[in-house]
């Protein structure tokens, strides 16, 4: 029996066995999205043994992969025998919430006396159902409307366009779509037949219908239930806050700044005997960003504006979507730009560089979901070191050798961005092109390091 133990011991335990892996698989189901666990270790798939294993470790499991809801827990053992016949498990057990992104992010004990036996095994939602129709989607885009921010919705697969079916499409999924698209709040949720007919005329429509609770940031991240006898005439449409509406200048982040308002195609400054805390708050909602800090007058000669000032008075309860639902008035006024308005919301993005002489320099790390984490260096350039040094109000970017960039060290914990590019001209990194949220292939060794001129912008005078 203690011969039995040792040896049961060592499959677990034994020479080669790491607590670390690099990828995941299910083997053995009818689609990718159903199987044996298996996770890559070095150069090995080794199985993960059904201790703790639950409904909450399939569905980090599922979204891991990128297939949909968690359907059910099974025993490896369905999927038929290990190969090959010395296969390992996995040196740890998973304890998962359910809330994870990845496995790599729960909580893991050890996993002691574990045999093949006891094989975990997942099902999830088939994401991949029939030649030519994908469950997964690259782009998605809004067409037909008055503006980018309003229209029939559409998803990108391969090199189509494809529509979306209006069953259990509800205000949740368009104030999803509505923040990935970086277009403010969420307005109407519309027939996509009141956009015009779709083009070309043979066009699908998606294979899943989405199920969103409101707080996702994309659409790819809702759950997905079967789109059954969906045709064009039950597509959704979608209307956003129509987009710069209201934006805050010249801060150190789109969160801060003075204020203006697009009216009649000009950007105009608002003069603060017309202003309250309650439109602060309206502003930061609208514009995407935490509750509002602080409203002020007197912004300092760099951030004063230039333009013409508001001619209309907002009176606000602070409850409302955005400033056009507050009730307005024109209003003659004498202010002039020394009376612009500064407002400071809390930025549910942000960002600082870490390790060097200054705020200006360093590893960069980003806060999301009120935890910091580095951003990976794939797919990094000199445009995104540009929007990271002008969102902390330094100069420009400098370029130093990566022996320099390195002194700043690797991180700890979270990397919560990879493969980010942009143009260099966004006021803020979020607005880059990125994978989701703690998504990457990547160890802290890459971790993206910043060094830009000490140059502040204005911020408003004391």
């Amino acid at each position: 029996m203690a011969l039995l133990f040792s040896l049961i011991l060592a499959i677990c335990t034994g020479p080669g066995i790491l607590g670390s892996f690099s990828r995941v698989r299910l083997v053995g189901g009818d689609h990718r999205c159903e199987g044996r666990v298996e996770l890559q270790q070095d150069d090995e798939w080794v199985t993960v043994c059904d201790d703790y294993w639950n409904m909450d470790s399939v569905a980090v499991l599922c979204r891991e992969l990128g297939c949909g809801a968690a359907r059910k827990t099974m025993s490896g053992t369905v999927y038929g025998p290990v190969t090959p016949k010395d296969q390992k498990v996995f040196i740890h057990l998973f304890r998962c919430n359910g809330i994870e992104e990845s496995l790599s992010q729960c909580e893991r004990e050890d996993a002691i006396g574990c045999s093949h036996d006891e094989d975990a095994g997942a099902v999830c939602e088939a994401i991949y159902t029939g030649p030519g129709i994908l469950g997964s989607f690259s782009r998605v885009r809004l067409v037909g409307g008055d503006h980018r921010c309003e229209g029939r919705v559409e998803l990108r697969q391969d090199d189509e366009w494809v529509t979306v079916c209006d069953d259990y499409w509800n205000m949740d999924s368009v104030a999803v779509l509505c923040r990935e698209l970086g277009c403010g709040a969420a307005r109407k949720t519309m027939s996509g037949t009141v956009y015009g007919p779709v083009t070309p005329k043979d066009q699908k429509v998606f294979i899943h219908s989405f199920r969103c609770n409101g707080i996702e940031e994309s659409l790819s991240q809702c759950e997905r239930k079967d789109a059954i006898g969906c045709s064009h005439v039950e597509d959704v449409g979608v209307m956003c806050e129509r987009p710069e509406s209201v934006r805050l200048a010249d801060g150190p982040g789109r969160c801060q700044g003075r204020v203006e308002v697009k009216f009649q195609g000009e950007w105009s400054s608002v003069c603060q005997a017309g202003w309250s805390f309650a439109a602060a708050k309206v502003v930061c909602r609208q514009l995407g960003c935490g509750r509002a800090t602080l409203t002020r007058r007197g912004c300092n000669k760099a951030t004063q504006g230039q333009g013409a000032i508001w001619q209309r008075k907002a009176s606000c309860s602070g409850q409302e979507v955005s400033l056009q639902d507050c009730l307005s008035e024109v209003w003659e006024h004498n202010c002039t730009h020394n009376e612009d308005v500064w407002v400071e919301c809390e930025d549910p993005f942000a960002l600082k560089l870490v390790g060097g002489r200054s705020h200006c320099e360093g590893r960069l790390e980003v806060l999301h979901k009120g935890e910091w984490g580095s951003v990976c260096d794939d797919g990094w350039g000199q445009d995104a070191d540009r929007v990271v040094c002008r969102q902390l109000g330094c100069g420009q970017p400098l370029s130093p050798p990566v022996k320099v960039r390195r002194r700043f060290g690797p991180g700890v914990g979270r990397i919560w961005l990879d493969d980010v590019k942009c143009s260099g001209k966004e006021p803020s990194l979020e607005q880059c092109l990125h994978r989701s949220w703690g998504y990457h292939n990547c160890n802290h060794r890459e971790d993206v390091a910043v060094v830009c001129e000490e140059q502040q912008s204005g911020l408003p005078d004391a």
